[in-house]
């Protein structure tokens, strides 16, 4: 079969690797140089242009031949505040030879490397991005309509960047997409409400657009400058997926020729880090917008995307209160109810209310109950049938066309096209359904839909149709989508109706009674096992609600705290319910979430067996604290670690000291869930023992009691104390205060947290010469640390006065090996930016 006449796949779109071009846009060059040498490994073609020397000719070669020094260092102090944020860093005007031009530099971290993007900085006057974006959001902020504040926000950016057409491009839920609001220049065709199908934006594009806040093409006739070389030394090409120079794929360009644009501009709106939609720019001659107004273009894109959210949430917040108060008030009603079937049917329109909904249904207990617009008696009886036989999740579930899974849903389209299902039980039995009637319309397109691609001259690679003109296509057996909103709602619905349905079950009324009593706790006897084995799992699954989290993240919650009280379980049946070794209990649990990283989690001190009782309750607790660990604290970052040091005290009660350290900055949270309810109470509640949490800065602390009654006996063989480490001949102990001279903020201040955590106690920062010999005059440091720049002066008279007194130290210098020292200053250690913990732990350890 010929290409012509073969049956050409869209997805083929999907699959272009467009971040893996090999080559970039030639309005700028570029050059990745490997960590922590700073060695050429790949430079663009055309930095002869820019650089007089030929690219071969850099390759391994150290930058400091090519770029100024003070440009390195530049890069250097603005890496540290990449690896410190993990964003990319921008420099505007920077002078990289000896020649009078400047340049807009972009610089990003790869595994082992550096990539590094220049172009000239722009003729004009200096952009003040943050005053520009102020003014822009001072004239939108005001308009609550969407339509208006994105009708005004493409005005501004076109004013901004200069661009023929700005348009605001929303994704529908299907991936394809609407022109909301345009600003275009005088005589320019509108393109206001035309929709776009999804392969038009392949999907690894959409992600991209979610890595990348902004993407330019100033010229899309520019001739692309390759990259070498063409692969690295493990056979793998450049990864452009942050780069602001990236080539284009050649099926974008052509989709951009056949639309008659020269150059055009993508700035992401995003809401909760998804793509909602695009500021698409289009220019009918090449533009080229400068480094400087492109990143107040963004900064605009961003704060936008924020206030665009807040309108969205306005509106939903509004709608999901209205639930809340409806669903508060069923729940009441249904408590007296001595029927769960009976009581659910007779309140049917009720419960419909709290939906945008035109129609429900119920089917339970094999009865069925309908109330609005649904379908006929028997064809909800045979749609149900349908929903259990194909239905895979024990989840609520929407679809906005019933007839696209079910074809006999054709019959009652015009009543019933949409679906939101509701289970009313664990086993594919009860269901409640709410249906929304049929809303026909019609879609124009920017083309016809159904043929977005051809086969192009060159096999099965995909060519973009040529055809723009409007085609307009009459959609029917569709019901408006369900939205975000919808799902939350009817997922706490989903909760309140089960919680009813718990309740009218067969448990006794003591054991009812006393679940209530403690719905904000655990049972308070976790070893009365079979007897009151189901009013814990109902507080457990009360305890666990939250009406942020999805069915899914809701079943995965209960789940992993069933399944920690399963293992203590089976730790300890395994010594017929006697005592149990605390360090199963740790091992058990660090084994189950961190796998082979288990090891992250350090044991000092004596062990312990605990009764069954004390056993239970800890077991949630150490649940709770290595998830919360493993999503927000020390675990979260590969480098975290935990220490869980026990002892006993004069009363013989067993201290447990949980401390983290080396992860993500802590902060006090400001709502306290049941997880933390778990932690801080459980203990003191059902064992009369105590427990203290601390959200320090550098890691959580943690500090519980467990009373003697419950400590059987302590382990005697790991109480021996253990043997102090040997410390090598050139290694010292950890100095305790230190004194840093560091002019950046930023850097200080994750120098200072770097420092603390190798062990020093007390560190003092500088930002100059007189304030750091002040701190020397004040309190004389035994070790310091100091940058070799600051700004108009150095620190090398800090250094001679340090040397003077005998105290230890070092340099932190982003200069490389080929900074000037002093002769009496040459054999200092030097610490080359961008540092880590590990090499100022290796300082401090090593001094002389």
């Amino acid at each position: 079969m010929t290409a012509a006449n073969a049956s050409v796949d869209p997805s083929s779109c999907d699959r272009e690797p467009i971040h893996l071009l090999g080559a970039i846009q030639p309005f700028g060059f570029l050059i990745a140089v490997s960590t922590p040498d700073w060695l050429v490994q790949r430079v663009s073609a055309n930095v002869g242009d820019w650089l007089k020397v030929a690219p071969a000719d850099m390759l391994g070669r150290g930058l400091l031949d090519f770029i100024h020094v003070d440009a390195i260092h530049t890069l250097r102090n603005q890496l540290q505040i990449v690896n410190v944020t993990g964003t990319a860093a921008r420099l505007f005007g920077i002078r990289i030879d000896d020649s009078p031009r400047r340049f807009d530099m972009a610089v990003h971290t790869q595994p082992g490397q550096v990539v590094i993007e220049c172009e000239l900085s722009a003729a004009d006057s200096s952009v003040n991005a943050s005053a520009l974006v102020r003014g822009m959001m001072n004239r939108v902020q005001g308009m609550r309509d969407p339509s208006t504040l994105s009708c005004n926000a493409a005005r501004e950016l076109r004013a901004l960047t200069g661009f023929d057409r700005v348009m605001v491009y929303r994704f529908a839920p299907d991936e394809s997409g609407e022109v909301i609001a345009e600003s275009t220049d005088a005589g320019i065709e509108s393109f206001l409400g035309l929709h776009y199908p999804a392969s038009d934006i392949p999907r690894q594009a959409r992600l991209l657009y979610e890595r990348n806040w902004l993407r330019i093409i100033p010229d899309i006739e520019a001739v692309p400058s390759p990259i070498g070389p063409t692969l690295d030394s493990a056979g793998k090409p450049l990864d452009l997926s942050h780069s602001v120079l990236r080539s284009v794929s050649p099926i974008h360009i052509e989709y951009l020729r056949n639309m008659g644009v020269r150059a055009s501009m993508s700035v992401s709106i995003l809401r909760e880090g998804r793509l909602w939609g695009l500021f698409a720019c289009h220019h009918y001659s090449p533009l080229h917008v400068s480094f400087e107004r492109r990143t107040a273009a963004e900064l605009f894109g961003q704060m936008f995307s924020l206030l665009m959210e807040n309108r969205e949430r306005e509106t939903e917040s509004g709608y999901e209160n209205r639930a809340r108060e409806l669903n508060d008030r069923l729940v009441q009603a249904l408590t007296g109810e001595d029927n769960r079937a009976q009581g659910i049917a007779r309140r049917l329109g009720d419960i419909a209310t709290q939906l945008n909904c035109d129609g429900i249904g119920l089917s339970i207990d094999g009865k069925v109950t309908l109330n609005g617009m649904t379908p006929e008696p028997r064809q909800f009886v045979d749609l149900i049938e349908h929903i259990r036989a194909s239905t895979t999740t024990s989840g609520n579930h929407a679809i906005n066309a019933i007839r696209a899974d079910y074809p006999q849903a054709s019959e009652f389209q015009g009543r019933a096209a949409g679906m939101l299902v509701m289970p009313l039980s664990r086993l594919p039995r009860d269901y409640l359904v709410f249906f929304r009637r049929e809303v026909a319309h019609t879609v124009t397109w920017a083309g016809d839909p159904n043929k977005p691609v051809v086969a192009g001259p060159l096999g099965d690679r995909l060519t973009p149709r040529k055809s723009f003109e409007s085609w307009r296509e009459t959609v029917s057996g569709q019901a408006v989508p369900w939205s975000a909103a919808d799902l939350r709602i009817a997922n706490a619905l989903r909760m309140s109706l089960l919680e009813a349905i718990l309740r009218q079950s067969d448990q006794s009324e003591e054991a009812r009674r006393r679940a209530m009593q403690r719905q904000d706790l655990l049972i308070a006897e976790l070893n009365h096992r079979v007897r009151n084995i189901l009013s814990l799992i109902r507080g457990l699954i009360n305890q666990s609600h939250d009406p942020n989290l999805s069915s899914v993240q809701f079943m995965d919650v209960v789940g992993s705290r069933l399944q920690a009280l399963a293992r203590a379980h089976d730790l300890i049946t395994a010594d017929h319910w006697g005592p149990s070794l605390f360090s199963a209990l740790i091992d058990s649990e660090a084994g189950a979430y961190l796998s082979g990283d288990a090891m992250r989690i350090q044991r000092a001190g004596p062990d312990a067996r605990l009764q069954p009782q004390a056993f239970n309750v800890l077991a949630l607790v150490i649940h709770e604290l290595i998830t919360n660990s493993a999503k927000y604290g020390a675990l979260s970052d590969r480098r975290g670690t935990v220490t869980v040091a026990t002892q006993l005290d004069e009363s013989a009660n067993l201290i447990i000291d949980w401390r983290e350290r080396d992860g993500p900055p802590v902060q006090t949270p400001k709502r306290r869930g049941f997880g933390s309810a778990v932690i801080e109470r459980t203990i003191p509640y059902d064992i009369k023992g105590e427990a203290q949490i601390d959200f320090e800065p550098l890691g959580v602390h943690a500090r519980f009691l467990i009373p003697s009654a419950y400590v059987q006996c302590m382990d005697k063989a790991a109480a021996q104390p253990t043997a102090a480490a040997t410390i090598a001949p050139d290694e010292l102990p950890i100095p305790q205060d230190v004194l840093l001279v560091e002019d950046n903020l930023i850097i200080a201040l994750d120098a200072v947290d770097a420092l603390r955590k190798a062990g020093a106690r007390d560190v003092r920062p500088a930002s100059n010469v007189s304030a750091a010999l002040g701190m020397i005059e004040e309190r004389q440091p035994e070790f310091a640390v100091l940058d070799v720049n600051l700004g108009i002066e150095n620190s090398f008279e800090v250094a001679n006065r340090l040397l003077a007194l005998g105290v230890p130290f070092a340099f932190m210098t982003g200069y490389g090996e080929n900074e000037a020292f002093p002769d009496e200053l040459a054999h200092v250690p030097r610490i080359r930016k961008p540092f880590t913990q590990q090499s100022l732990a290796a300082v401090l350890g090593r001094r002389r």
